[in-house]
């Protein structure tokens, strides 16, 4: 398909030098719930311009990314002297997404999260939605996502949560655990600057509760707390990725710097920024590996509240639910996906991964990340039910062991790819 599309873009590149070719129509195919006039919005391609090989590559990577869009190809026919008809078919996905989750909190108690998000809200590329929450606590939440709201380079993000879980606090010899409840409310301006480069800037405020349960802390600690804080929040998103359904090969890199300043004096003013690297290659017909590096680090306080965090659902799998904190990490996740079997809509993948990392404790210095105590590495296999025609409609399960000092062994599910 790769080979068509370069043939393709080729002669129009070779033709528009001999002429000044134009596009004399635009013809989009294949729309079902999304409004013609928001991908219009957003293509380069436009009526009268000049046919630009470039500008049509870039709208079919633009388009890939949407949530909306399975997968999209197009064609060029000659109309009438230097004029050319361009067709745009796009295949689209099933975007009404529910989320069904049960599991096994604290104490051996059965959690689960209901929910329910649409990626084309009015058939204008919108993500809107929300989950309700119950693991002996209410939390919920409701996002709203317009990446394209103005234009087809600004839009608009707004993020409502009220997120209760019981989480463990590690001092030095000794953890208890804690009710933690964070309230935020949150906007960002979503800024893309072109196909490969997007910011997102903007700010959250949010009340943090800790309330003591049990478990042994030392009396400096308090044992309730109750907290205002402002997050400003800047995200730089570099992306050069390329999409063939289930199929990933291309590089990216996001980067996120938040400062957080509390209305109190009961903790202080931290900084904390981290960077993911993306590297994904198709191997074969097959075969994808896959890859992120993710490098962080923070305000180096000596406090239980570190912000980085060590947990299955992040980035080992098989550690254990958020069993350790730190204020810096080195994490390497590299995978081969392999697609097993592979129908239409249907594809189920395998999975060989080896997660591993190392942090910084609380307090400590950059000798931290080579201390042995500190290296996780976890091998491990797993399996991807993946529906071709529905957005992100991948269920996961994968079993990780570890193989350095006092590790454990678990098994992780989740929907999406980990990575």
């Amino acid at each position: 398909m790769k080979v068509k599309y370069a043939i393709v873009l080729l002669l129009i590149t070779f033709f528009s030098g001999a002429q000044q070719n134009e596009v004399a129509s635009i013809e989009i195919r294949g729309l079902k719930r999304t409004k013609e006039s928001f991908i219009r919005k957003i293509l380069g391609t436009k009526i009268n311009a000049v046919l630009d090989s470039t500008i049509i590559n870039n709208d079919i990577e633009r388009l890939k990314r949407l949530p909306l869009v399975s997968h999209v190809s197009f064609q060029v026919f000659y109309s009438h002297e230097n004029k050319y008809n361009v067709f745009y078919n796009i295949e689209e996905n099933f975007t009404f997404i529910p989320n069904v989750n049960l599991w096994t909190a604290v104490n051996d108690q059965v959690a689960y999260r209901l929910g329910l998000s649409d990626f084309n809200f009015l058939g204008q590329g919108i993500a809107f939605g929300g989950f309700y929450q119950n693991n002996g606590n209410d939390t919920y939440a409701i996002n709203f996502r317009a990446p394209y709201l103005f234009s087809k380079h600004f839009g608009l993000s707004i993020n409502h949560q009220n997120w209760k879980s019981e989480e463990p606090l590690y001092f030095e010899n000794t953890s208890a655990n804690y009710l933690y409840n964070n309230i935020s409310i949150e906007g960002l301006a979503i800024i893309e600057f072109n196909r490969k480069h997007k910011v997102h800037l903007g700010v959250n405020f949010f009340t943090e509760k800790f309330e003591y349960l049990n478990g042994d802390i030392p009396e400096e600690i308090p044992r309730n707390l109750d907290i205002n804080k402002t997050l400003y929040k800047l995200v730089y998103d570099f992306d050069d990725l390329h999409y063939h359904y289930q199929y990933i090969s291309g590089f990216r890199s996001l980067f996120y710097l938040q400062s957080v300043e509390a209305q109190n004096n009961l903790q202080p003013n931290f900084l904390i920024a981290w960077n993911d690297f993306f590297f994904f290659k198709r191997i074969g017909e097959k075969g994808n590996w896959a890859n992120r590096l993710r490098l962080g680090i923070s305000t180096n306080n000596d406090s239980p509240f570190a912000p980085f965090s060590l947990d299955n659902n992040i980035n080992i799998r098989g550690v254990g639910n958020l069993i350790d904190r730190g204020t810096g990490v080195i994490v390497l996740n590299t995978e081969y996906r392999h697609s097993l079997i592979e129908k239409d809509w249907f594809v189920l993948q395998s999975n060989v991964f080896v997660d591993s990392g190392t942090w910084r404790n609380p307090g400590g210095d950059f000798s931290d990340f080579i201390d042995s105590q500190n290296l996780r590495i976890y091998p491990g296999f797993g399996l991807r039910f993946i529906n071709k025609k529905i957005y992100s409609a991948t269920l996961r399960i994968d079993y990780g062991f570890g193989i350095t000092e006092n590790s454990s062994n678990g098994i992780v599910f989740g929907i999406g790819q980990y990575f």
